[in-house]
C-alpha cells in the first residue's frame, strides 16, 4: 500500500511494510515539517495579481507550511495571497502569523488573503505594515485575523490624492500640494477602526487642505454625505458601529 499523507501539513504516512530502508530518512523530514510549523519562519515575495502559497506533500520547506511568514516586495498593482483549502489528505487547517513588509507607500495597492474557493467580498484586507493572525480551515470561514496590528501607511499629497482604507489603517496624511480623499471600508464588521491624522511638516495641512471622508455608501454620524476634516494636526479615530448609526467618531483631538 502507498504512502498517505496528512491533511494539514501533508507529512507522508508510511503503510505498513513499505518504504524499506526509508523510514529514518521520511522521519527526520517529517520531524522537519513539524518544526516549520510550529516554529518556521519564510518570506513570500508578492507581486501583482496571486501567488499562491504551497502546501507540497511531504515537504519540509513548503512556504505555506511556516508558522510566520513575511509578505514582501514593491507592488505594482493589487496583490492576493491563496492559500489552499486541501490537501492530499483533505482539508487542510492552518494558523499562523502575517507580517505585512510590503512597499506600496506611494500607491493605493490593496493586499488580501483568502483560501481557494472564498468568496472575494469576504477576503481578508491586510494593512500597510500590520501583523496579524490567519485562521483558515477550508472555504469556510476561509481567512480570519481576529489579532490584526494597526497598519501604519503615510499618504502624501504630491502622489497620492485618494485611498481606500481598510480596517485597522492608520493613516498619516501630508496634504500639503492638495486635497485628499480617503474612503471608509464598504463591507466594515462592528468594531473595525480607521485613524485619520494630519502628519503634515510643512506647516500646511488640513486648514489649508482638507481631507475628505467618504463614507462609501455607509452612514457616518448617523447621516449621509462625507465629512471634512479641516483643522491642522487634527486626528479622527472613525468606529464603525451597525447599519442605522454607520461610521462613529471615537476620538477627535487636535494636538
Amino acid at each position: 500500500m502507498a504512502s498517505t499523507y496528512s491533511k494539514d501539513i501533508s507529512m507522508e504516512l508510511v503503510a505498513t511494510g513499505e518504504k524499506a530502508g526509508l523510514w529514518g530518512t521520511i522521519t527526520n523530514t517529517n520531524l522537519k515539517v513539524l518544526q516549520t510549523s510550529v516554529t518556521g519562519y519564510v518570506e513570500v515575495t508578492l507581486s501583482t495579481g496571486t501567488t499562491t502559497l504551497s502546501l507540497a506533500d511531504g515537504s519540509d520547506t513548503a512556504n505555506g507550511k511556516h508558522m510566520y511568514i513575511k509578505l514582501i516586495g514593491t507592488l505594482s498593482g493589487n496583490s492576493l495571497l491563496e492559500i489552499p483549502a486541501t490537501t492530499t489528505g483533505g482539508t487542510a487547517n492552518r494558523v499562523f502569523f502575517v507580517e505585512d513588509a510590503t512597499d506600496r507607500t506611494t500607491n493605493n495597492y490593496t493586499v488580501q488573503i483568502f483560501t481557494t474557493g472564498q468568496s472575494a467580498s469576504t477576503y481578508v484586507n491586510v494593512p500597510t505594515g500590520a501583523n496579524g493572525l490567519i485562521y483558515s480551515v477550508g472555504a469556510t470561514p476561509a481567512a480570519y485575523m481576529p489579532i490584526m496590528q494597526p497598519g501604519v501607511k503615510e499618504i502624501d499629497s504630491a502622489s497620492v490624492t485618494a485611498y481606500t482604507a481598510v480596517a485597522g489603517d492608520v493613516l498619516l496624511i501630508r496634504a500639503a500640494t492638495a486635497q485628499v480623499t480617503v474612503t471608509l471600508p464598504a463591507s466594515p464588521a462592528m468594531g473595525d477602526e480607521v485613524t485619520i491624522m494630519d502628519a503634515s511638516i510643512t506647516g500646511v495641512g488640513f486648514g489649508t487642505n482638507q481631507c475628505v471622508v467618504n463614507p462609501n455608501s455607509l452612514k457616518l454620524q448617523r447621516g449621509t454625505g462625507n465629512y471634512n476634516m479641516n483643522t491642522n494636526n487634527q486626528c479622527i479615530v472613525w468606529y464603525y458601529t451597525n447599519a442605522d448609526m454607520g461610521w462613529q467618531i471615537k476620538s477627535n483631538s487636535v494636538s
